[in-house]
């Protein structure tokens, strides 16, 4: 395994780059040599003492991109979470050869082709909700949100907008960009532009 450790505006200090070197290690007898992994740390100077410090790494292997960060008190501490994450990913992998799920995803395809569409329909099975989250959320500002989505790792992130004292939900949209949606009960719908150009 080729590992590459950097800083994001940061001079990642000797100790530190080490001690990634070393953790990155046990990874290897779950990849093979052909796998690349960089890790890389930056500083959050807004966030608590608590979380200000992340780490975050990303696995290549075999054309599969394996990716975890986390934030903590200390590089060390970060990175822990992390490879942490990164071995769970790994085993899943491994347990998951994706030959078998794209030979499966193939016959899966070719059928629904060769069937009647209201076959398919009636064989496929019901959507359902299989579980249920509940967690405390409290107000925060938009930025805020997106700084903690991205913590996070999510596609989304629900939130109480502080501005606006709506619950809210921001989103990762498939050009890279994101986007905010905002409920309104009732009434008129007025779109907000977050840009300066006009139509």
């Amino acid at each position: 395994m080729r590992t590459i450790v950097k800083g994001k505006n940061i001079d990642v200090p000797e100790p530190v780059r080490e001690y990634a070197e070393r953790k990155m290690r046990r990874l290897e007898r779950l990849l093979d040599d052909d796998t690349d992994a960089v890790v890389e740390f930056s500083s959050e100077q807004h966030r608590s003492t608590a979380d200000s410090q992340i780490a975050e790494a990303t696995l290549t292997v075999g054309g599969q991109i394996l990716r975890s960060h986390a934030a903590g008190p200390t590089y060390q501490a970060s990175l822990d979470i992390v490879i942490d994450r990164i071995e769970r990913q790994a085993v899943d992998a491994r347990e998951k050869p994706r030959g078998k799920v794209r030979t499966e995803e193939a016959r899966a395809r070719a059928l629904s082709a060769e069937e009647p569409e209201s076959m398919a329909e009636a064989d496929r099975p019901k959507s359902r909700i299989v579980k249920t989250k509940r967690f405390a959320i409290e107000p925060m500002f938009e930025e805020d949100a997106l700084a903690r989505m991205e913590e996070l790792g999510h596609h989304f992130f629900l939130f109480v907008n502080a501005e606006s004292e709506k619950v809210c939900v921001l989103y990762r949209r498939s050009d890279g960009d994101f986007g905010l949606i905002e409920p309104v009960i009732g009434g008129e719908y007025t779109p907000r532009r977050t840009g300066s150009r006009a139509d």
